[in-house]
């Protein structure tokens, strides 16, 4: 498999992965708990170098998804005693947890060399650098095969979930009459959306992540009003949008996940443009009649 070829699939894959749980995320308006989620990571995976000195270590998957699911219980925690209202809760924790990995670093490890464009916007062609070959033969990048993994387990998650996902989503007080807890597969959810961040993080880095979340389901919001056709649009937006936004990089020489936010962007544009001048066409046919 050539370098190009890997990498692409790479881009496919990780915007698949990021968009599946994102469209529960739209849905359930927690878009700016993704950035919140996003920024918090940072400290956990810090401090799980901490832990391990092993930049290649799983742990330091698991304490930066657990340090995004500090972000989810605390901002709940927060709202639920009334003090702060809307996304003021976020506000408060995230920058404290960011700020915390900020320090540690400059204490503790000063010495290594943390590139800032690749925390915040994350570098495609580096994380498909590394490649996989078994018996002589190149599999493509070892990271396509992390981002598999996690593109499993959300497609495994959202099927077995997906009936109870979709009540607690629409009407929380009928989940809860059905005896659906409501706050435990929330918190499991958003761990699996911090999992998944966690691992795309490399791709996509701590902002243009946001992107591949919120924006394909957004859009598919846009275009239908049932959640089945909803997934499947998210999911051929996440690939073309994908596509599209590798070549266009590997053409003008740009950033991948910078050339995929651009595309999904400008769909988007689009696809609002398109949806809010429909109406006034109908207006006008109605009119004309």
């Amino acid at each position: 498999m050539s370098f190009v070829v890997g990498t692409m699939l790479l881009a496919v894959v990780t915007a698949l992965a990021c968009a599946l749980p994102g469209v529960f995320v739209v849905l359930r308006r927690n878009s700016m708990l993704v950035d919140a989620i996003s920024h918090a990571i940072f400290p956990g995976i810090i401090f799980g170098y901490f832990l391990t000195r092993n930049f290649n270590s799983p742990l330091l998957i698991l304490a930066a998804a657990l340090a995004g699911l500090v972000v989810v219980l605390g901002s709940e925690w927060l709202a639920r005693t009334g003090l702060l209202t809307g996304d003021a809760p976020q506000g408060l924790i995230f920058p404290a947890l960011f700020s915390a990995g900020v320090i540690l670093v400059t204490l503790e490890f000063a010495n290594i060399h943390l590139d800032t464009h690749a925390v915040l916007a994350g570098d495609l062609n580096i994380a498909a650098w590394q490649p996989l070959i078994i018996a002589g033969t190149h599999l493509g990048p070892a990271y396509l095969y992390v981002m598999l993994g996690v593109l499993l387990i959300n497609v495994v998650f959202l099927t077995l979930f997906y009936s109870k996902l979709k009540v607690t989503t629409f009407d929380p007080e009928f989940a809860t009459s059905l005896g659906i807890r409501s706050r435990l597969l929330n918190t499991a959810f958003m761990f699996l959306v911090s999992v998944t961040i966690t691992a795309a993080f490399n791709a996509a880095g701590a902002i243009l992540v946001i992107a591949l979340v919120v924006v394909p389901p957004a859009t598919a919001y846009l275009l239908t009003t049932r959640l089945p056709v909803m997934i499947a649009l998210t999911a051929l937006i996440a690939i073309g949008g994908a596509l599209a936004g590798f070549w266009v990089a590997y053409v003008l020489n740009a950033a991948t996940s910078a050339g995929m936010s651009l595309f999904y962007g400008l769909v988007f544009a689009v696809v609002l443009v398109a949806t809010r001048l429909r109406p006034r066409r109908r207006q006008r046919q109605h009119a004309l009649a």
